[in-house]
């Protein structure tokens, strides 16, 4: 009673109440728009036994989007395009350009490699726990394990690709921003519809037509294959839940070879290559590895040193053209490419599973590998790297594109749309492809910024959307009995 009879105290405590609210909102927005960097001891390095493929994840998220920067200004180059050089072999079509070098070749343009190595991390990553369970004998928390993972996963990958997607489209008629693709509807109303359309069918992992797909941010094509190869998981470990040890590897491994061998199913071996290894490390950990494994002890580092190499080699697959009379004709890749299965379309995938699983599971016997992805900066790559991959496109044709017409890389359209930027900073383009200073300037402005954004996306939006799937699981579960 004594604050409704005093005025000037209940104004005082709303006064207090309104400070207080405001400077919590500046400590948030300071939270989320100060880059992790300028943070008290900066990105965090995460101390576990498989820290290595957070790192590994980011490094190879890293690799996306050089390969995307690589190509996009140089669409024009010479007369048959940069891509024709930087994703064919090695002196093909009497081209021998540095960057398309055997090894050399992943560091310019990896990203197929890249994403490969994702579906490998992830089919390691997701039958950790669910194997781990099974290994314990736990076949009840095993049920409850993977009804959380399954429903949770539609969630946790597609959440966050709408909403960057749609803040993507909505920069364009909020701010009058033109891009070179995909093309702009009219007026916001269409351009949703446009959007609802693409993301209804894009996010149905089980489509039967159609593009693999959105127009608007085309590297995200990948996500519903990890739905997809998270369903194969998931389906496996419970299928071979109650089998013996050898029953369940033979049972992996089969997966494996009818996924690459029989049908077309690349990437359901390269999710059932991570569920192998991470099974083959569970039992190395007890001690219960089979008796070949065993035997081959002494050879080990041997062995992973020549997956490594391998693995680096392959990675370099040709990947300009599915056609397999290419491989054919590419100096290095015609002596082996009788390897390529009948049932593989795209020949690359078939070599690309070999080079991911070679290369992951090489990197945690090489100490020297395992050292470099467990640094502090592949360490922050990896807790950034899905937000990395989603918006590094948006970014890329927003900023990025602008940037490099004013060094010197445009074309036609952007003699209509954007001629004021031509030349506007003109650099040199000179030195060897893909190091050519007008490319690497803009990088200066280009990889902060499209970092910055990538963590400002992962606690808006990346972070928050894996907390929100969690949370309706639990609204929506059962109470215990």
């Amino acid at each position: 009673m004594g604050d409704i009879m005093e005025p000037g105290i209940w104004e005082e405590k709303e006064e207090l109440r309104t400070r207080g609210a405001i400077y919590n909102t500046r400590i948030w927005l300071t939270d989320i728009l100060r880059p992790m960097i300028l943070t008290r001891g900066g990105a965090k390095m995460r101390n576990s036994r498989t820290a290595y493929l957070d790192g590994l994840r980011g490094f190879a998220a890293f690799l996306v989007y050089w390969h995307h920067h690589q190509l996009w200004p140089r669409q024009n180059y010479m007369i048959m395009g940069a891509d024709y050089i930087f994703e064919n072999s090695w002196g093909f079509g009497n081209n021998w350009f540095f960057a398309a070098m055997p090894v050399v070749r992943t560091f310019f343009t990896g990203g197929h490699f890249a994403v490969s190595v994702f579906f490998v991390i992830s089919g390691y990553v997701l039958s950790a726990k669910p194997l781990s369970l099974i290994h314990s004998g736990e076949t009840v928390k095993l049920g409850d394990n993977l009804a959380s993972a399954l429903f949770r996963r539609w969630l946790r990958l597609y959440i966050p690709v709408f909403v960057t997607t749609w803040m993507y489209l909505t920069s364009w008629h909020l701010f009058g921003i033109w891009t070179v693709s995909p093309n702009h509807e009219a007026n916001y109303r269409d351009e949703l519809w446009k959007f609802y359309v693409e993301f209804k069918n894009y996010s149905f992992a089980f489509r039967t037509g159609g593009e693999d797909w959105m127009s608007y941010n085309f590297p995200t094509w990948s996500i519903p294959v990890e739905f997809r190869g998270s369903i194969i998981i998931y389906t496996t470990v419970l299928a071979l839940s109650r089998c013996s040890k050898n029953m369940r590897l033979f049972g992996m491994v089969g997966l494996i070879f009818y996924f690459m061998y029989i049908v077309d199913g690349w990437f359901g071996s390269l999710f059932m290559s991570g569920s192998l290894l991470c099974y083959l490390d569970l039992l190395a950990r007890n001690d219960q590895l089979p008796r070949l494994f065993k035997r081959l002890e002494r050879y080990k580092m041997p062995i992973f040193y020549s997956f490594f190499i391998a693995g680096m080699f392959l990675s370099g697959v040709p990947s300009h053209s599915r056609e397999y009379e290419v491989l054919l004709k590419s100096p290095g890749w015609r002596h082996i490419a009788f390897l390529t299965p009948q049932a593989t379309w795209d020949f690359k995938w078939f070599y690309l599973f070999w080079a991911a699983t070679f290369v992951t599971s090489s990197i945690p016997r090489i100490w020297w590998l395992k050292a470099f992805f467990e640094l502090r900066f592949n360490q922050y790559l990896g807790r950034i790297s899905f937000a990395l991959y989603m918006i590094h496109g948006p970014v890329l044709w927003v900023l990025g594109d602008r940037l490099y017409v004013a060094t010197g890389w445009y074309r036609p359209e952007h003699e209509i749309n954007t001629p004021f930027l031509i030349n506007a900073f003109p650099l040199s383009k000179a030195g060897p492809l893909g190091l050519e200073p007008s490319f690497l300037v803009p990088h200066i402005i280009l990889l902060p910024f499209t970092l910055w954004v990538a963590e400002v996306v992962t606690k808006l939006v990346d972070e928050p959307s894996v907390k929100f799937a969690a949370w309706l699981y639990n609204k929506m579960k059962a109470p215990q009995i």
